[in-house]
């Protein structure tokens, strides 16, 4: 049980995740975080952000590809994982709401993430990927409200490749601007996860979530006309 502990308090240490589980850990975590309701607990922006700082370390680790390659297969990764979670969305998610809370299920968030996307409509696809918890939901609330394919797959593909680059990015040239900043990656994670968080802790203690007890696959259909 002790290991199992460990292993998650690792899983949301973007510096261990980098070290050790190099490229296809951070793969597996990108796609996890971006579509699978059990990895909204995962580390998205700054997991990112160190993995562009340590970008020369897994160029190298994974046959010497340039840096761009490594960026497109994150952002790869981020859009399969968003199409995992919108076909989930259309098979089982109206089943969601009606389901329990377990320890890695909170149908709080599902609210959220449709309240979200009900005031930003297709818009929120994009906008979601810069936004802790609700970037896991809001895919699968497209799928509930039946949004169309291509339509999804167009703020789906932007949104990751702009989300995954301008991390990245961020984190590439900032550490060569500083190369110091190594030093204080508790601080820099620390910062990160206080201002990409921030929207939704204020959503989530002053803002009212619409409780909406049912939706059914019918209902479901309803809001498409409001998003087109």
């Amino acid at each position: 049980m002790d290991q199992i502990t460990e292993f998650f308090k690792h899983l949301i240490n973007p510096q261990w995740i980098i070290e050790h589980g190099g490229i296809y850990l951070l793969l597996l975590i990108v796609f996890a975080e971006t579509g699978l309701f059990v990895g909204f607990f995962l580390p998205g922006d700054s997991l990112l952000f160190v993995a562009g700082i340590y970008g020369d370390l897994l160029s190298k680790s994974f046959f010497n590809m340039p840096f761009f390659v490594i960026m497109f297969l994150i952002a790869i990764a981020g859009v399969l994982g968003n199409m995992v979670g919108f076909w989930f969305g259309r098979k089982s998610g109206p089943l969601l709401f009606n389901r329990k809370d377990t320890f890695l299920f909170k149908k709080k968030y599902l609210y959220q993430a449709k309240e979200f996307y009900d005031k930003h409509g297709g818009g929120a696809i994009f906008l979601a990927r810069f936004l802790p918890i609700v970037r896991t939901f809001a895919p699968i609330v497209a799928g509930i409200v039946q949004m169309e394919s291509k339509k999804f797959m167009l703020y789906n593909i932007v949104g990751s490749f702009c989300w995954v680059f301008s991390m990245m990015l961020a984190g590439h040239y900032l550490d060569k601007a500083f190369p110091g900043l190594k030093e204080h990656l508790e601080l820099i994670i620390l910062i990160i996860v206080l201002i990409t968080t921030l929207p939704v802790l204020i959503k989530l203690f002053f803002g009212k979530t619409k409780q909406q007890p049912h939706l059914h696959h019918e209902d479901s259909k309803a809001p498409t006309d409001t998003l087109s």
